[in-house]
C-alpha cells in the first residue's frame, strides 16, 4: 500500500507542476488595462485587446514572447518576466520608429538603441525608460552628440559635433552647456549663442 501512495503523490506532482497555472506553458493571452494595472486573461478580442503569443507561467508571460497590438500600432518581441518586458526586447512602432535593447520590470534599462523613423537614432545606455549613462544621439543632418545623460539629457562630459564640423567640447549640467567649452571653425560667438548669451 505504501508504494501506490508513493506512485500516486508523484503522479499528482507531476499533474500540478505541468499545469499551466503553476508550471509553464506555451499559449495566447490577452491584455486588460484596468483601473488597478495590466491584467492577463485567456479570452479576447486581437482587434481591441493586445494579443500575447509565447511562453506562459502563473497566468503571465514569463519567457519569451511576441505581444501584438491591435492595427499593427506596435509589436513587442522578447523576453518577459511577470508579465513586464523583461531582458533583450525589440519593440516595433507602426510609424517606424524601434527600440532594440533591455529592459527591467518594463522599462527600458541597459543598453539600447532607439531609431526614430526620421533616421534620427541614439545608442546608449537607459534607466527607468530614461537616457542615462554614456551615449550617441546622431540627428539625420549628420549632428551628432557623444557623452553623458541623465535624466533624457545631456550631462557631465560631452561632445557635440555639427555636420559642417564645429564643435562644442566640455561639460553639460541638464541639457545645458557649461563654461569648460570651446569651439573649432566658427569661433567663439556660436557657442554663446547655444549657451543663451
Amino acid at each position: 500500500m505504501g508504494n501506490q501512495v508513493k506512485h500516486l503523490l508523484i503522479i499528482l506532482s507531476i499533474l500540478i507542476l505541468s499545469s499551466p497555472v503553476i508550471g509553464e506553458d506555451t499559449g495566447v493571452l490577452y491584455q486588460y488595462e484596468t483601473s488597478t494595472g495590466i491584467k492577463w486573461e485567456t479570452f479576447g478580442d486581437e482587434k481591441v485587446q493586445p494579443k500575447y503569443e509565447g511562453d506562459i507561467s502563473n497566468g503571465k508571460p514569463n519567457g519569451f514572447g511576441v505581444l501584438t497590438y491591435p492595427n499593427d500600432e506596435k509589436n513587442v518581441v522578447g523576453e518577459w518576466k511577470n508579465g513586464k518586458y523583461d531582458g533583450q526586447v525589440i519593440l516595433t512602432f507602426l510609424d517606424g520608429e524601434k527600440y532594440e535593447g533591455e529592459f527591467k520590470d518594463g522599462l527600458k534599462h541597459g543598453q539600447g538603441t532607439y531609431t526614430w523613423n526620421d533616421g534620427e537614432k541614439y545608442v546608449g545606455e537607459y534607466k527607468d525608460e530614461k537616457k542615462n549613462g554614456q551615449g550617441t544621439k546622431i540627428w539625420t543632418n549628420g549632428d551628432m552628440y557623444e557623452g553623458g545623460f541623465k535624466d533624457g539629457r545631456y550631462d557631465g562630459q560631452g561632445t557635440y559635433t555639427w555636420s559642417d564640423g564645429r564643435k562644442y567640447v566640455g561639460e553639460w549640467k541638464d541639457g545645458e552647456t557649461k563654461r569648460s567649452w570651446y569651439c573649432h571653425f566658427k569661433g567663439w560667438e556660436v557657442c554663446r549663442r547655444m549657451e543663451g548669451e
